[in-house]
C-alpha cells in the first residue's frame, strides 16, 4: 500500500491483547477441576491464539510488523486464573467475566474507519463474530457456576426433617389413663362372654 493503513493500530491492539487473552484463559483450564469449565476456556484459548496469529499474519501482509506492548496488569490476571486456592466462580469475579451489566458493544465502532480494505474486513468480521460468541459462552458458563453454588446453599440451609419415627427407636408408653381405660374395657366384656356361654 502507498501509505501507512489509517487501522494498523487496531489490529496491533487485537494481535497483542488477543495473545495475552491465550495466555490467561490457557493457565486457567489447566488448573480447573471442572471439565465442562475447561471445555469451555480451551474453546476460547484456542481462539484467542488464532486471533493473535492471524492479525499479526495481516500486519505482515501490509508490510509491517507487531509492535509489542506491556501489559502491567497481565501477570496479576494469569495468577488469579492459575490459582488453586480460588473457585472457578471466584476467579469469573475477579477477572470481570460476570457480565452483570450489560453496557455497549466495544466492537461496534471498529468499521467506521472506511478505507478498511476487502481482506482486512472479513478478518475483522469473522473476529467480532467469533468474540461476542465467546462472551456468550463465558457468561453462560458464570451463570451456571452462579446457579449451581446458590443451590448448594439452599440446600445447606434447609432444616433436616426428624428421623425419630423412622430410626429404630421404641414409641413413647401408653399413659396411665389409657391403660385405665384399656383395662375397664376388658372388664366390662368378660360378663358378655359369660352369659353368652350360659345360654348355650
Amino acid at each position: 500500500m502507498d501509505s501507512k493503513p489509517t487501522y494498523l493500530g487496531l489490529l496491533n491492539a487485537v494481535a497483542v491483547g488477543e495473545l495475552g487473552g491465550e495466555a490467561l484463559f490457557s493457565a486457567w483450564a489447566a488448573v480447573t477441576p471442572s471439565e465442562d469449565v475447561r471445555g469451555v476456556l480451551q474453546t476460547v484459548a484456542l481462539r484467542e491464539a488464532e486471533h493473535a496469529r492471524s492479525f499479526a499474519k495481516r500486519i505482515d501482509e501490509l508490510g509491517y510488523s507487531v509492535l509489542p506492548k506491556d501489559d502491567p496488569g497481565l501477570p496479576a490476571r494469569i495468577a488469579t486464573a492459575k490459582s488453586k486456592k480460588l473457585t472457578d466462580l471466584e476467579k469469573f469475579e475477579k477477572l470481570g467475566f460476570t457480565y452483570r451489566r450489560e453496557g455497549p458493544d466495544i466492537f461496534s465502532r471498529f468499521f467506521d474507519d472506511v478505507t478498511i480494505d476487502i481482506q482486512t474486513g472479513e478478518l475483522l468480521g469473522r473476529y467480532l463474530s467469533e468474540e461476542r460468541d465467546t462472551g456468550r459462552r463465558l457468561k453462560a458458563c458464570y451463570a451456571s457456576l452462579l446457579a449451581a453454588e446458590s443451590g448448594a446453599t439452599a440446600k445447606a440451609a434447609t432444616p433436616r426433617k426428624s428421623s425419630r419415627a423412622t430410626n429404630g427407636s421404641k414409641p413413647a408408653k401408653a399413659s396411665t389413663a389409657s391403660k385405665a381405660t384399656t383395662s375397664s374395657r376388658s372388664v366390662k366384656r368378660a360378663p358378655a362372654r359369660a352369659s353368652s356361654a350360659k345360654s348355650r
